[in-house]
């Protein structure tokens, strides 16, 4: 069983600032947790309620075969550690991705990829884990996200990709300008999704492109708009006045992996 220190450790990951401090975050359910392991992310301590371990063994029996730690809660503590009125029962610790860096932005420029991706002002939580989630399914395994997103560990983020998280590179705190200055000397081409763009399904999509999408509702920041080259938009049928960044999000990588 979970000792009260224990639980007061790690329970304090649900905030975001325990978060920050010891560079760890939660996961909760056994879908997400699945597809961490499957993608060689191992955790640093799994949580299964009382309830979860009687119905599970067979499942607990193969996380045991892997040498994971693994430890009971009672249920009333194992809501301790989840921020959802009904926990899924089981939870783990991992470590935080890592951050953007020097020799990150190196080691993306030197695969020499055709399509990578730029958050800037994503504030919406459900909104970055469809976008990280939407990525992966096209096989776009790159994201920058500027310092004005929502926290990359937030649980409603983590819920929201599925499991994604654990497949794509993702690099919070990216700074802007020097970020542009790199990519532009390897020639990758900067582009916005604006309404007054050309026609993404004629836009040229030929060369290497950083597609940078922003929150629908403040728009494009005036640095990007200052160092953009092109401007594509989805073309408007109806009478809606936008269309939500996640499902933007979702038409773009689609035109742009064709």
């Amino acid at each position: 069983m979970i000792s009260k220190s224990e639980l007061k450790y790690y329970s304090s990951l649900l905030q975001k600032k325990y978060r920050s401090a010891e560079r760890k975050f939660l996961v909760e359910g056994r879908k997400s947790i699945n597809e961490a392991i499957l993608s060689r992310h191992l955790p640093e301590v799994i949580f299964v309620s009382t309830a979860f371990m009687k119905e599970s063994e067979a499942y607990l029996a193969e996380l045991k075969s892997k040498n994971l730690i693994i430890k009971e809660v009672t249920e009333i503590d194992f809501k301790k550690l989840s921020d959802t009125e009904t926990p899924q029962g089981v939870s783990a610790v991992f470590k935080n991705k890592k951050e953007f860096s020097k020799s990150s932005l190196k080691e993306f420029l030197k695969s020499d990829k055709t399509l990578a991706i730029y958050l800037d002002s994503i504030s919406d939580p459900g909104n970055l884990g469809t976008i990280i989630r939407n990525a992966d399914w096209f096989n776009i395994s790159d994201i920058f996200m500027t310092s004005n997103c929502v926290e990359l560990y937030n649980p409603k983020v983590i819920r929201a990709t599925m499991g994604s998280i654990f497949h794509v590179n993702i690099f919070e705190h990216v700074e802007e300008s020097f970020f542009f200055s790199e990519i532009k000397k390897e020639g990758y081409k900067i582009l916005i999704s604006t309404l007054e763009g050309e026609n993404i399904y004629t836009f040229d999509k030929s060369g290497k492109f950083i597609l940078c999408l922003h929150n629908e509702a403040h728009g494009v920041s005036n640095q990007l708009k200052n160092i953009t080259e092109y401007k594509i938009t989805i073309p408007k049928k109806g009478k809606a006045e936008s269309l939500n960044v996640a499902s933007a999000s979702a038409i773009l990588f689609s035109e742009f992996t064709k």
